[in-house]
């Protein structure tokens, strides 16, 4: 297929920064894959962006996001209002859209979490009792595991108003997603940057207690099943490595029956032709997480090595 002056792809995307952002870095591999493309967006407003923004109830937190921060731009994309849904990968429930499908990634950004806090040192300075806010279930859960007297509080909002929030609260820090953080300018390679002119500290906590949540540090792509031209846009700009360990770990979600507000944290990374597969797995009640890790090609599918991992974690 050759991209000529006449071909225009519609991006649609939330419109929060960071979703302008992801949808500019997609934008220009489109443009650099094929140059004569005309590029657009439209910015949709989300049920989740309207009750981040005027203050509505929140709901509960059960319900995953399905509806919140992705349902409007699906049902956009379904009826052909845009050609391209831009998500951050770990917003998506484990189960696909009727008559869509996650087609292209781009390459992985780093998918560790970030303590962010007033004072250098990280979370081995917090006092005791120290507060930490997050609207994650799984970093709540991992947080308590650590740290058991901590005091959590939820957090809600865009990057930036979530950084506000730690600068004008009584708390002694945040968790955030690295990759957020770094998309959206922040350098973090002193450990500390400036924020609105106030110096914050960060910490990149350790995968391996604070594993990511499934599909964390990844832009997909989601696009109409029955779309070839589509199709054969993305496809050219699809991060194959990357759109594996995707899938696996969607996969074993869905075999889990866990979505992205579950507390669950789930990683593959892979190695030549070797995948490996690590799953963190939280229940109410019990601070210790189930664990699991499996390691073994996956030339022919991500399903085995999700289920294997998945039986090990139950015990199997």
């Amino acid at each position: 297929m050759s991209a000529n002056v006449s071909q225009t792809i519609i991006l649609g995307s939330r419109g929060s920064d960071l979703a302008r952002a992801q949808t500019a870095m997609v934008a220009k591999a489109l443009q650099q894959a094929w140059p004569e493309l005309e590029i657009k967006l439209e910015i949709l407003q989300t049920l989740g962006d309207e009750r981040s923004t005027n203050g509505g109830e929140p709901l509960d937190p059960r319900a995953g996001r399905k509806g919140l921060f992705t349902g409007e731009i699906e049902r956009v994309l379904a009826a052909g209002g845009i050609d391209v849904a831009v998500h951050s990968a770990k917003d998506l429930p484990s189960d696909t859209a009727p008559g869509l499908e996650l087609r292209s990634v781009l390459p992985r950004a780093l998918a560790d979490d970030l303590l962010i806090a007033r004072v250098p040192g990280g979370l081995a300075v917090l006092r005791p009792t120290a507060v930490v806010a997050t609207g994650s279930v799984r970093r709540q859960h991992q947080l308590r595991w650590k740290r058991p007297a901590i005091q959590l509080v939820n957090l809600r909002g865009n990057v930036p108003t979530r950084l506000r929030k730690l600068t004008t609260n009584e708390w002694d820090a945040i968790v955030l997603a690295r990759a957020g953080v770094e998309r959206l300018g922040y350098d973090l390679s002193a450990g500390s940057f400036s924020f609105e002119g106030l110096p914050l500290f960060a910490e990149v906590l350790p995968q391996d207690e604070f594993l990511p949540a499934g599909g964390q540090g990844v832009i997909a792509l989601q696009l109409r099943r029955d779309d070839e031209k589509i199709k054969a846009l993305v496809d050219r700009i699809n991060h194959e490595e990357t759109f594996h360990c995707l899938r696996a770990e969607r996969e074993f979600l869905r075999l889990l029956q866990g979505d992205c507000d579950s507390p669950v944290g789930v990683r593959a990374t892979i190695t030549g032709q070797t995948m490996k597969l690590r799953a963190q797995v939280f229940e109410a009640g019990n601070s210790d997480p189930r664990v699991g890790e499996v390691a073994g090609s996956f030339a022919h599918g991500v399903e085995a090595l999700a289920a294997e991992l998945l039986e090990q974690i139950n015990g199997g």
